[in-house]
């Protein structure tokens, strides 16, 4: 069975896409933005973005098995260190960044993830 996930995001509806799908035994997370300033804030808002799509799941953050970090400038990766380090704590997951362009100029870090999916909960 294959479930897909919904978070509202304005561009869901413009491009044709959902914030995550469960099949196969995974969660995947579609690339995901978050509204900010700076480099930071977009990835702390992101990461929350993601974390809510998992949890809709039944998955948590240490459920995530690979990332992918894009970014318009790989400068900016260093200073989301710390939050990713935070974030994923004493289960990091396998993880790439590319340097790229993203959907808007005003966006500095788009992140997508793939978690193992736990099944169904015994009843």
């Amino acid at each position: 069975m294959t479930q897909r996930i919904y978070s509202g995001g304005e561009f869901e509806a413009k491009i044709g896409y959902c914030r995550a799908v469960v099949a196969g035994g995974f969660v995947h997370v579609a690339g995901t933005v978050g509204q900010g300033d700076t480099v930071t804030d977009q990835c702390r808002a992101a990461l929350a973005t993601i974390k809510a799509a998992l949890q809709e799941a039944g998955c948590d953050m240490a459920d995530v098995v690979r990332v992918n970090y894009y970014l318009q400038d790989r400068a900016e990766f260093e200073p989301c260190w710390p939050i990713l380090a935070e974030t994923f704590g004493d289960a990091p997951p396998a993880a790439t960044m590319i340097e790229c362009g993203l959907i808007d100029a005003k966006y500095r870090i788009e992140i997508e993830v793939t978690a193992c999916h736990p099944g169904p909960k015994p009843s």
